[in-house]
């Protein structure tokens, strides 16, 4: 059997697992469709945090852009690990000891106000909305490349299933189809990791094997491997950073507080009975995300050492079939500048903007003197003539690296798991969001729970086609846009949670302004180097070189500034907020 026969069989296999399960766990009450009843595992939740957090960024992009940029993609670890432990620690006691499974509900109430309430309602959904579309694109492209289909019609697909088990079964489906989704993912990402490691130095343990000789050439690390091979084709050595330090700081300062305020990892933790159960969830869920986190960097390594020892250099009709099978989803390119035939891959772009391949009448591909697919961009003036889109890395590398068929296979199985685990979690908050804080909660108070629940499953039937509209038409890469999405939560709910939690005096006049500042000015910013001016979207145009990526710290702490100084110069909050407040600061084992 080729790959395609083995991609049907495993996808399908556990395309049909999670569908199962989800008419199985089917929602009958607004607690069930909210959160599960209540009544989930530590380990379950534990399980299912962790495929809800490993999503197509972590399992597809995070590799992809280590794999690139080399140490410089260490952001992504930083932030998003340290995050979770920010949010696991820190935030998750106090809001469920608090109750509301919601961030805008906790808004809503902590700050007396419906105005704040609808404001964090706005927050969540576009928080969710960029995060989302980082998923769908990543479904989009497992489907492009290994069912042979186009990644719009991929993203159809992906949100046809989503909508099965979303709707459907709200979170009580969507926690136990992301157990399944969990062991699916990190048997994916672990295996090929395993079979390469022994392969290139004979570890069968990736994490020891990152740092092992090879053994093809005794004494010689992997690492120093690459960085040779980086430095012979004109690339910055892998493991020497190149970002700016102030750069650094602030993306990886957004992505950790960012992490702590994302709306679907919060309402993992109302899921379980008790406030124990949270925390015992939450270290099991961190077990988990280890796993992968510390197996990414081998995997990334791997793969961009298998790239640059086999593609540049080569003829293009002597390239591998991978490379070609790639080449027909758009996510590979080559420009044949100097009419060689022979692939040059060096530092630089090769033309401008993602491949804009030049179709026949009849629908087929126009191919240039050696077969490849030409491009109609605007070729730059640089040596380098190929294109890679980093999004591709993890599910190319079992093929760059000879593996089976099946696990080549195995792979696109679990980046869709990790796509398609986050999605249905982030529809599930969009759809909360709409139905319970907006509508119950602010325009009809005295809808019924069978209403509710209508509302909800429409509210997520509109989330799944916004969110697939978004995936076909991505601003950047899925680890990239799924950065903007946790600088969004960095600049207008972490602060607000924060304060909420250890403040008494903070008002919602303060809470408000805050929020409002800190989403415009990281939403403006985001905008404006994203989509209205992308050739400006450069170092040396930025605001003191901090990226859009970045750019949500900023937001942060004018949130955090005018929260505080609009708190000081406005009447306190009433007593029984105060009063609760205080109550919330001693999380105990409380049920809810």
């Amino acid at each position: 059997m080729d790959v395609q026969v083995w991609t049907y069989i495993i996808v399908g296999l556990t395309f049909a697992l999670y569908i199962a399960i989800a008419i199985r766990s089917r929602a009958g009450s607004t607690k069930e469709f909210y959160v599960a009843g209540g009544g989930v595992s530590p380990l379950a939740n534990g399980l299912a945090t962790a495929a809800d957090w490993m999503s197509a960024a972590s399992f597809l992009g995070m590799a992809g852009i280590i794999s690139f940029s080399g140490r410089d993609g260490s952001v992504y670890l930083m932030g998003w690990t340290g995050g979770y432990v920010l949010l696991a620690l820190l935030l998750a006691p106090y809001l469920r000891k608090f109750g509301k499974f919601t961030v805008p509900d906790f808004v809503g109430d902590r700050y007396y106000s419906q105005t704040a309430r609808i404001i964090a309602v706005v927050c969540a959904l576009f928080i969710s909305f960029t995060y989302v579309a980082g998923q769908m694109r990543g479904v989009g492209i497992v489907f492009s490349r290994f069912l042979q289909v186009d990644i719009t019609l991929g993203v159809i697909i992906g949100m046809a299933i989503v909508f099965l088990y979303a709707v459907l079964g709200g979170m009580k489906g969507i926690t136990y189809t992301q157990v399944a989704q969990y062991c699916v993912l990190i048997f994916a990402f672990s295996v090929p990791a395993i079979y390469i490691s022994i392969m290139l130095t004979g570890n069968a343990v990736p994490q020891l094997g990152f740092g092992s000789d090879l053994i093809n050439e005794p004494g010689v690390s992997l690492l120093d491997k690459l960085d040779g091979l980086s430095t012979e084709l004109g690339f910055d050595k892998y493991t020497t950073g190149k970002k700016d330090t102030m750069d650094t700081f602030f993306i990886t300062m957004a992505l950790m507080v960012g992490t702590a305020g994302l709306p679907h990892v919060i309402v993992r933790f109302f899921t379980v009975p008790k406030v124990s159960d949270a925390r015992k969830s939450g270290l099991y869920a961190l077990f988990f995300i280890a796993i992968l986190y510390t197996v990414a960097p081998a995997v990334s390594a791997f793969a961009r050492t298998n790239l640059l020892d086999t593609i540049p250099n080569t003829s293009y009709k002597e390239a591998p079939d991978w490379f070609r099978k790639w080449e027909k989803s758009g996510l590979i390119a080559w420009k044949d500048k100097n009419q060689d035939g022979i692939i040059q891959y060096t530092k630089g772009k090769p033309f401008e903007g993602k491949p804009n391949f030049v179709k026949l009448d009849n629908g087929d591909f126009k191919r240039g003197f050696n077969g490849e697919i030409v491009v109609s961009n605007k070729i730059t003036k640089g040596e380098n003539e190929l294109y890679i889109d980093k999004d591709i890395m993890v599910l190319a590398n079992p093929e760059i690296a000879g593996l089976p068929d099946w696990v080549i296979a195995l792979v696109a199985a679990g980046g869709l798991a990790a796509a398609l685990s986050t999605a249905a979690g982030l529809l599930l908050v969009i759809s909360t969001s709409v139905a319970h804080d907006l509508i119950k909660k602010s325009i009809n108070p005295n809808i019924s729970e069978k209403g509710e629940l209508y509302a909800a499953r429409l509210a997520a039937i509109g989330a799944v086609l916004i969110a697939g509209y978004f995936g076909i038409n991505p601003p950047d890469y899925v680890a990239a846009v799924v950065a903007l999405a946790f600088g969004l939560a960095a600049a207008s709910f972490f602060p607000i949670l924060i304060l909420g939690i250890f403040s008494k005096k903070v008002n919602k006049q303060g809470a408000i302004c805050g929020m409002l500042i800190g989403l415009a000015s990281t939403l403006a910013y985001i905008i404006y180097f994203k989509f209205v001016n992308v050739n400006l979207n450069t170092p040396e145009n930025w605001l003191f070189g901090i990226s859009p990526e970045g750019f949500g710290t900023v937001g942060m702490v004018l949130n955090f500034i005018i929260t505080l100084i609009v708190s000081k110069f406005t009447p306190e909050p009433p007593t029984e907020v105060q009063n609760m407040v205080e109550n919330i600061r001693y999380p105990g084992d409380a049920k809810g």
